[in-house]
C-alpha cells in the first residue's frame, strides 16, 4: 500500500513514510518505522502540468476563472488558501487544543471547537509543514523536546514532517524537523520526545471544512452524482448539477474517527458500491491525502475507485494510482425559481432566451448562483456555463461566457417568501404574459416582478452558527440545538410557494413549541420554512409566519423576531 503524501501540492515530489501492514502492536511497529520513504508526484492536469488541490474551484472551475481576482467566494478556506484546517484525535480521542490563557496547549479537548481548530500549511521548504493555532501561533519544538504554542513567526523550530500509520487506521505522526522526534501528548500536555512513533504519538485526522461537497475523480475527470436507480453512486458528470452530486462527508467517531459517505437520497455508500439505509462497518473510510488529493481507504485495505464502464464508486485496489484519487470542491447554491404570474419555472430549455414556461425541473431550469462580494449581487449561471446578462432591448438571455456588469443581479427576499430580481439598470425583472424575462418593471409591487426560490442542491441541510452545529440536545432526544460539536442531517421536503419543510432522520417534522425547535411533528401543516441566501455560504431561515430563526447564546433555537437585519446567518 502506498501511505498518503502531506497533502499539500506545493512540492514536485512530498516524502511519506513507509509502515509494514502486517504490523500487529506497538512494539513491532516502533521497530520497523524506519522503513524506506516513497515519493508522492502530484498528478498531472489535463493539459500535462501539475494541478494542485488548491487551484480547484467550484463547480470546475479554476481559480483562474472563479477566484478572488473576480471577487467569487463560496470555495473553502482549505481551498482558498492552500491549505487544510483540521482536528488531531490522539488514541484516547481527544483533541489536541489550544488554550486562549497563556497559550498553552494539551490534548483534553472532547470535541472540535475553536480550541480545537489547527492550519496546516506547507513551509515553503522542503516536504515540511507548520501547524498554527486558532490563536494564530505557531507549534513549536525546543531542543529539550518541549513544545510550545507562543511563537508569532515560524522558524525551523516549527517544521514538521507528516508520516502515516498503514494499519488501516489512516492515522498520522508528526517528526519534528529541528529535534527529530515526533509529535506526542501525555497527561501533563505535549512534548517531542519519541524516536519512533507509539501510541500516543498517532493522530486522528479530522477535516474542519464544510462537510457537504461535490466529488471529483482525478482520473476519470469526472464528478460523481447518484445514479438514476438511486442505488450507487456513478463518478461520469462533466459538471456538477443538481442535488444528486451532493455528498456529506460524515466523520463518525464509531468509525473510529472514519468517514462516511451520506448521499442525497439519505443513504450511505458501502465499500462494495452499494447503498445501505443506515451505517454499518462497510461504510467506514480512512482519509488519506497524497500529492495533494484524497484518497478513501476501506478496513480490509483498497480504496474507492470508479469502477467499469458505469464508473461504479467502489473499493478495488490496494494500491493508489490517479484512478483512486479525489478532489473535494465546494459545492455553491443552485437554485430554480417559479414565476409568481403563471407558476412556471424559469428555463433555458428552449434556447438563448430566459422563459418562465416549464412544469417540472431539470438541468435547465437548475441555476447556479455565485456572489460577487462587492457588489453584494449575484451572477446566474447555467449548466452550459452561461450567465443570465440584460440585453439592449431589455430582454434576458443566456448568451454570454463572460461575466460582465449587466450579468449581476441584486436579488430583494420579501416576508412574503417570494423574491425579486433588480437589474444592473436599476429595474426590475418581470415575466411577460409569453413567458420571457424582461427588465422593465419600475418596482416589485406587481406579481409579474415576484418568484420563488427553491435551494434545489440541499436536499439534506447540515447547519452551523457562530456556536456550532444543529444537533439533537442529547441522545433520544427529539429538541435541537445550535451549540453542538457535531451535526444533524436534515432532511428537506419541497413545499409550495418557495416553502420547505425540514424532517430529522427519524422522519418527523421540525416545528417549535413553548421549548424551542423538536422534530416530533406528525405532519407539516404550518410548519414551513422560507430559505433566503446571504452569501454562497450562509443563510437566513424564516418561518412561514415571517419570524426568523435564530440562535441564542444557551444553544436554544428560537423563532421570536421579524427583523431581517439582526436575523442569525446560518452556515449551509
Amino acid at each position: 500500500m502506498q501511505p498518503c503524501s502531506p497533502f499539500f501540492s506545493a512540492f514536485a515530489v512530498n516524502m511519506v513514510y513507509y509502515v509494514d501492514e502486517k504490523t500487529s502492536n506497538f512494539s513491532e511497529l516502533s521497530e520497523c518505522w524506519k522503513g524506506r520513504k516513497l515519493p508522492v508526484a502530484i498528478m498531472p492536469s489535463n493539459n500535462g502540468s501539475t494541478l494542485a488541490l488548491s487551484s480547484i474551484g467550484s463547480n470546475g472551475h479554476t481559480f483562474k476563472e472563479c477566484g478572488t481576482d473576480n471577487n467569487m467566494t463560496g470555495a473553502t478556506k482549505a481551498i482558498n488558501k492552500g491549505c487544510w484546517t483540521i482536528g488531531l484525535v490522539n488514541s484516547k480521542f481527544k483533541y489536541l487544543s489550544a488554550e486562549t490563557y497563556g497559550y498553552r496547549t494539551n490534548a483534553n479537548g472532547k470535541s472540535l471547537r475553536n480550541k480545537q481548530v489547527w492550519t496546516l500549511t506547507p513551509s515553503g521548504e522542503g516536504e515540511s509543514v507548520i501547524i498554527k493555532s486558532h490563536l494564530d501561533r505557531y507549534l513549536s519544538v525546543d531542543q529539550f523536546g518541549n513544545v510550545t504554542c507562543d511563537q508569532e513567526d515560524k522558524d525551523e523550530t516549527s517544521k514538521f514532517e507528516i508520516s502515516v500509520c498503514d494499519d488501516f487506521s489512516g492515522r498520522w505522526a508528526f517528526k519534528s524537523l529541528s529535534r527529530g522526534y515526533f509529535l506526542g501528548a501525555n497527561q501533563e500536555g505535549l512534548q517531542c520526545m519519541a524516536k519512533t512513533p507509539g501510541d500516543a504519538e498517532l493522530w486522528y485526522v479530522h477535516l474542519a471544512a464544510r462537510p457537504q461537497v461535490n466529488l471529483r475523480s482525478i482520473g476519470r475527470k469526472r464528478y460523481a452524482h447518484l445514479s438514476e436507480s438511486q442505488e450507487e453512486i456513478h463518478v461520469e458528470e462533466n459538471v456538477p448539477w443538481g442535488e444528486d452530486t451532493l455528498f456529506t462527508l460524515e466523520f463518525r467517531e464509531e468509525g473510529p474517527c472514519k468517514y462516511a459517505i451520506h448521499t442525497c437520497n439519505n443513504m450511505y455508500l458501502q465499500k462494495d458500491g452499494k447503498l445501505a439505509p443506515a451505517l454499518n462497518k462497510d461504510c467506514f473510510f480512512a482519509c488519506e491525502y497524497h500529492g495533494g488529493y484524497i484518497a478513501l481507504r476501506d478496513q480490509q485495505g483498497h480504496y474507492l475507485a470508479p469502477i467499469g464502464s458505469r464508473s461504479v464508486l467502489k473499493t478495488r485496489s490496494p494500491t493508489v494510482t490517479k484512478d483512486e484519487l479525489f478532489s473535494l470542491e465546494d459545492s455553491l447554491p443552485q437554485a430554480s425559481f417559479v414565476a409568481a404570474s403563471n407558476a412556471r419555472y424559469v428555463s433555458v430549455k428552449q434556447g438563448v432566451d430566459v422563459t418562465a414556461n416549464q412544469e417540472e425541473i431539470s438541468d435547465h431550469e437548475t441555476f447556479q448562483m455565485e456572489y460577487d462580494t462587492p457588489s453584494k449581487r449575484w451572477y446566474m449561471r447555467t449548466m452550459q456555463d452561461k450567465y443570465f446578462t440584460l440585453q439592449a432591448g431589455g430582454g434576458v438571455q443566456a448568451s454570454e461566457s463572460k461575466r460582465s456588469e449587466n450579468s449581476l443581479f441584486d436579488v430583494i427576499w420579501h416576508s412574503d417568501g417570494s423574491i425579486s430580481f433588480k437589474a444592473n439598470n436599476g429595474k426590475f425583472v418581470g415575466t411577460k404574459k409569453s413567458g420571457h424575462l424582461y427588465v422593465n418593471c419600475d418596482d416589485f409591487s406587481e406579481e409579474r416582478s415576484k418568484y420563488y426560490f427553491y435551494l434545489v442542491n440541499r436536499p439534506v441541510l447540515v447547519l452551523k452558527c457562530d456556536q456550532g452545529f444543529v444537533g439533537y440536545k442529547a441522545s433520544g432526544s427529539t429538541r435541537l440545538e445550535c451549540n453542538k460539536a457535531t451535526y444533524e442531517t436534515i432532511i428537506v421536503d419541497k413545499g409550495d410557494k418557495g416553502m420547505v419543510y425540514f424532517k430529522g432522520q427519524g422522519g418527523k417534522f421540525l416545528h417549535f413549541h413553548d421549548d424551542g425547535l423538536s422534530a416530533d411533528s406528525d405532519t407539516p401543516g404550518g410548519n414551513g420554512f422560507f430559505l433566503e441566501l446571504r452569501d454562497p455560504t450562509r443563510m437566513c431561515i424564516k418561518t412561514e409566519q415571517g419570524r426568523y430563526v435564530n440562535s441564542e447564546k444557551n444553544g436554544r433555537i428560537s423563532m421570536d423576531s421579524t427583523m431581517m437585519e439582526t436575523a442569525t446567518k446560518w452556515e449551509y
